[in-house]
């Protein structure tokens, strides 16, 4: 499902040209949304939403990837600077193989890490090929 499918709201429905989404978008309309990699496979989906309560700055987006109607399957804390908004297809996407998002250090829905912690998350950016932010505040 997509942003504008999920738009409960009416926040996309503009008079202008452009595109679908503008700079700034609800958080329950992304919730839902697919991921699909630079090579159009499908690998998975935003279950949530991680902001940063002291600096107001999205900082990750838990992706589900695997699994057959939520059993079994892995989540993953993606840095979001690596996800970017694909319009035309009304999607996102983050530039990685399947295979290593299946080697990825992902994570149970009973068992979350701790996000906050410094090394995990320079250990996530790294991995996604992307700066950490040395600005972000531990929570």
């Amino acid at each position: 499902m997509n942003y504008e499918e999920r738009d409960a709201y009416g926040i996309y429905h503009r008079s202008t040209e452009g595109g679908p989404g503008p700079d700034l978008m609800g958080a329950n309309t992304l919730i839902g949304n697919d991921v699909y990699n630079h090579k159009s496979e499908d690998i998975g989906e935003i279950k949530e939403i991680m902001l940063d309560v002291r600096t107001g700055k999205v900082r990750y987006a838990v992706l589900s990837f695997g699994g057959f109607l939520g059993m079994g399957e892995k989540l993953f804390a993606v840095p979001w600077s690596a996800l970017t908004l694909d319009t035309m297809n009304k999607r996102f996407v983050l530039k990685v193989d399947k295979e290593k998002l299946t080697d990825a250090p992902g994570f149970d829905k009973d068992k979350w890490p701790d996000m906050a912690d410094r090394t995990w998350s320079e250990e996530i950016h790294a991995y996604y090929g992307v700066e950490s932010n040395p600005d972000a505040t531990p929570v």
